[in-house]
């Protein structure tokens, strides 16, 4: 899988959503009758805060292995296939634009799977929680001028954080139900 090249981080774009909405349907039309639900997750998905600008598709299907048949089709939307990439039931693409700049990520996990829930709670709960939004945009902002060329680094930089927000997502989940 081609490396990022950089971390770059920029102010929440209103337009991600609607990129969001485009691609998922292309990506719905690619791995088509399996596919039960697509997500908009990552930073993107969250209002207000610095991301990289990167589109974060989670895709739910019925049949984690039938994705692997669709690898053609993902690649002809322009789509590298990567696999698991580090996560075991995963199926990871990766999609760059003309000039090389990584646009989008699609991670499809099997209907059930502990990281769909895992995803949308850390998802809703920024949302739900802006103080803690703003807080993790804040720390992302700084690792990206400490890394500027280091993705490992940054994403070393805010584990803790974003390992802490999963309990308080779960935690919240239970609770509200939400």
């Amino acid at each position: 899988m081609p490396r990022l090249s950089k971390v770059e981080m920029v102010p929440h774009d209103p337009q991600w959503r609607h990129a969001f909405e485009a691609e998922a349907k292309r990506v719905a039309v690619a791995i088509g009758q399996n596919v039960v639900a697509i997500h908009h997750i990552g930073s993107t998905a969250i209002p207000g805060i610095y991301a990289k600008p990167i589109i974060d598709l989670l895709v739910e299907v019925d049949d984690i292995t039938l994705v692997d048949a669709c690898n053609s089709t993902m690649q002809a939307l322009g789509y590298e296939v990567v696999g698991e990439f580090g996560i075991p039931g995963r199926r990871f693409f990766s999609k760059d634009n003309a000039a090389g700049d990584r646009t989008h990520h699609v991670h499809a996990f099997q209907t059930n799977s502990p990281q769909v829930e895992r995803n949308l709670a850390f998802r809703d709960f920024l949302i739900a929680h802006p103080h803690y939004a703003q807080t993790y945009s804040e720390l992302k902002q700084k690792l990206a001028k400490q890394y500027p060329n280091d993705i490992e680094g940054y994403g070393d930089g805010k584990a803790a954080f974003i390992e802490a927000m999963h309990a308080k997502a779960q935690a919240w989940r239970m609770q509200s139900g939400g």
